[in-house]
């Protein structure tokens, strides 16, 4: 894996480029978010509006988005791993945006279903190539911190998501949101396309770029080897789909179990996601490459220790009959239970080869959202609707307090099982590419 080829050393990258570009990429990730979860907050007016049960609107909250989504994003990131990322994120951009605006226009729920898969085929476009630039810019033991910058966009764009379409829905409507935060999204992609520098692959660590292009089975069967990586993949999985579950139904429980209205929950939801999940990811990246420097099982156990305590503060959310102290209650998960993303993000792109790390990531959100993203929402919406009989509107908080007492622990210990392979596959992977 040797080239002659000298690579510009990270640090001539100059420290404001670095800065610029992981802040536009946060930008970018924070409208990802805005676009994919303000259907969470808009979903007590399209149920009244459209007259239809939970297991739909979970249906809407997560199949219907995540399959394309998922999918999808393993042959584009292939293409990342080939081509000019950059381009292919303003690209991306332009169509998850676009096909936002549009789901305002829709006449039935299934059109806002095609709408809602034609944001996942756009956002499929983001995530893998941006993990890649990132690590070209940012080295092993800064990387963490990097990816939980980038990721805390999803709790700063759930935050303008639930504080605008709340406002926007019982205000005005709820379409009149979906245009709202779809169209700025398509000046972005053009800041994107010409402001941001594409990388050399390979600069931050000082590797050469062989310009060896593996196909997706190679990358596969290359992770599938890793037992931290499956591990990681399946504790992910896992984490997402309580979090998914929990984004796109914690208003609906608000709104059924305790009487607040759109507007009020999304001022309270839309604080406590966007700064205490931020700080989650953020700290979480800081705080996994702060214990981290001298052993990398030490950043997984304490995404397993985080994980747990998350747990233990996340089932009386749903038994106190008080929805102001559920919601400060509220604040410590939707911290730590973030803290598993940068980590594991970071932790993929570092078990890889410089012209898989695209595909790396996709694999890893392939089957982090088919898990999560796919089976959370619709598996509360079903739930709730099979617990109706016996709690009436009560049923949407059991459904929640089931997923959260099962999912949570079981994640935790799929990070305490990665925490015991890094270390070998990491000697694995830098093994080979030294030899």
């Amino acid at each position: 894996m040797s080239d002659p080829k000298i690579l510009m050393p990270a640090a001539d990258a100059g420290i404001w480029t670095k800065r610029y570009v992981l802040g536009i990429l946060f930008v970018v990730y924070t409208v990802n978010f805005i676009d994919r979860q303000i259907l969470a907050i808009l979903l007590p007016s399209i149920k009244t509006e459209f007259r239809v049960d939970d297991w739909v609107l979970g249906l809407l909250a997560g199949p219907a988005f995540a399959v394309f989504y998922a999918t999808l994003g393993v042959p584009i990131a292939l293409i990342g791993d080939r081509w000019n990322r950059r381009n292919l994120i303003a690209i991306a951009l332009a169509i998850w945006s676009g096909m936002s605006a549009l789901s305002g226009a829709v006449a039935n729920v299934a059109q806002l279903a095609f709408a809602r898969v034609g944001v996942g085929i756009g956002e499929a476009g983001c995530s893998p190539p941006a993990h890649s630039i990132i690590s070209d810019y940012y080295p092993p033991e800064q990387r963490s911190a990097a990816m939980g910058i980038y990721t805390s966009g999803i709790s700063i764009g759930i935050m303008i998501a639930f504080l605008a379409g709340g406002w926007v829905a019982h205000n005005i409507g709820w379409r009149e949101a979906f245009f709202i935060v779809g169209i700025p999204g398509l000046l972005l992609a053009l800041v994107v396309r010409f402001t941001v520098r594409e990388p050399e692959r390979g600069m931050s660590e000082g590797k050469a770029d062989t310009a060896e292009r593996p196909g997706i089975p190679t990358v596969a069967r290359f992770l599938l080897r890793s037992r931290s990586f499956v591990h990681m993949a399946v504790g992910s999985g896992l984490a997402a789909f309580a979090g998914y579950a929990v984004v796109s139904f914690f208003p609906s429980f608000l709104n059924r179990s305790h009487g607040m209205n759109q507007a009020e929950i999304g001022v309270y939801l839309g604080f406590i996601i966007g700064i205490a999940g931020a700080v989650g990811f953020a700290g979480g990246g800081y705080f996994a490459d702060h214990i981290g420097r001298k052993r990398r099982k030490n950043s997984l156990i304490g995404v397993a220790i985080a994980t747990l305590i998350s747990w233990v503060f996340m089932v009386p959310v749903y038994l106190v009959a008080n929805p102001y102290v559920a919601l400060a209650i509220f604040v410590i998960p939707a911290a730590l239970s973030n803290f598993y993303l940068g980590t594991t993000i970071a932790q993929t792109q570092s078990l890889v080869g410089l012209r898989m790390r695209a595909v790396a990531s996709a694999i890893l959100f392939f089957i982090l959202n088919i898990i999560g993203l796919g089976l959370g929402p619709l598996i509360a919406g079903m739930l709730s609707d099979a617990l109706t009989l016996s709690y009436g509107a009560e049923s949407m908080r059991y459904s929640l307090l089931i997923i959260s007492l099962v999912l949570s622990p079981w994640s935790a210990l799929h990070y305490y099982l990665a925490a015991r392979h890094i270390e070998a596959d990491l000697a694995r992977v830098n093994g080979a590419a030294s030899a």
